[in-house]
């Protein structure tokens, strides 16, 4: 394992940011690590890159204890922060030269910069100044910068807030190309970036780890007996449907579709086939409408 934690727990006088909690990332996953603000992502992260050493419990990078080996663990990870530290008055070539240099990589230097500005697609921009760029480009700079020394790990905090659209899927094609070869902790609060790039998914809340697995399995084990998304062959009105019985709840999604939601969390598939078998209707699909990552995410991390 890449980066392996057990039992660690870290506390800030009598509050307790992190409790006890165990997980491992293999080389060539991105996983992301979401939760609440306050659950304690940031801290389990600025502890494994070494930021913070006083905490209980063990955590390895590539085989290294993070306290015992905190220089040799820090020369392989590259640590993007939430809000990306840049000299702006440098230029991009400029600044990667100096970053280069501070992490003495040997050999051809320029030849490590001019792969890195090519996998982040700065090409055209390495001889502008960076307060020059945009915030998309910004933070390929700060990818850049991170991927300098070519990191076997890599923890990426918020790596695409406030970017547009456009800015948002250039940063996640980079984040999920590099990330193929090299361990990836991603923290974000956007969920489709999750699903589109993350291999498996943490989430942690209130300092306990709450799921972890892929983002498909983790939706499907939060399925309730719920909302019921129904396909006719014929036309049916929301008069007609109304009377099936347990009914609380009818959306219609087309002429021939709609989500039917229950009185109570009880499952009536049964009620809608009699239902349809005596009003001559055909159903052509029924299933239970799958929730999405955020409304599981929602129900797990709700404060009570």
């Amino acid at each position: 394992m890449s980066i392996h934690i057990q039992n660690l727990t870290k506390s800030f006088g009598t509050q307790k940011a992190v409790d006890s909690i165990s997980f491992d990332v293999s080389k060539g996953e991105i996983v992301g690590f979401i939760g609440p603000n306050g659950a304690g992502k940031s801290t389990t992260m600025k502890i494994i890159t070494g930021f913070i050493s006083d905490f209980e419990g063990s955590v390895e990078v590539n085989g290294l204890d993070v306290r015992s080996h905190a220089l040799e663990v820090k020369k392989t990870i590259g640590y993007l922060p939430e809000h990306n530290p840049l000299y702006v008055d440098m230029y991009v070539s400029e600044y990667l030269s100096f970053i280069a240099r501070m992490f003495a990589i040997p050999g051809n230097i320029k030849k490590h910069i001019d792969h890195t500005i090519e996998i982040t697609g700065l090409q055209a921009e390495q001889h502008k100044k960076i307060t020059a760029l945009s915030k998309g480009y910004r933070q390929r700079v700060g990818l850049a910068s991170v991927l300098i020394h070519n990191p076997q790990v890599l923890i990426l905090d918020e790596p695409t807030t406030g970017l547009d659209p456009n800015q948002i899927v250039e940063i996640r094609n980079v984040i999920a190309e590099v990330g193929k070869e090299k361990t990836v902790i991603l923290s974000t609060h956007i969920m489709q970036e999750v699903e589109a790039i993350c291999n498996r998914v943490i989430i942690i809340n209130k300092g306990v780890i709450v799921a972890n697995n892929d983002s498909q399995t983790i939706k499907k084990s939060h399925e309730s007996k719920g909302t019921i998304s129904v396909e006719f062959l014929e036309t049916c009105s929301q008069e007609l449907l109304a009377h099936i019985p347990m009914v609380d709840e009818l959306v219609q999604v087309s002429a021939t579709q709609w989500l039917i939601k229950p009185i109570e969390n009880v499952d009536i598939r049964q009620n809608i086939f009699n239902f349809a078998v005596q009003k001559n209707l055909t159903v052509l699909a029924m299933q239970f409408q799958e929730k999405t990552l955020e409304e599981v995410f929602q129900e797990l991390t709700k404060k009570t």
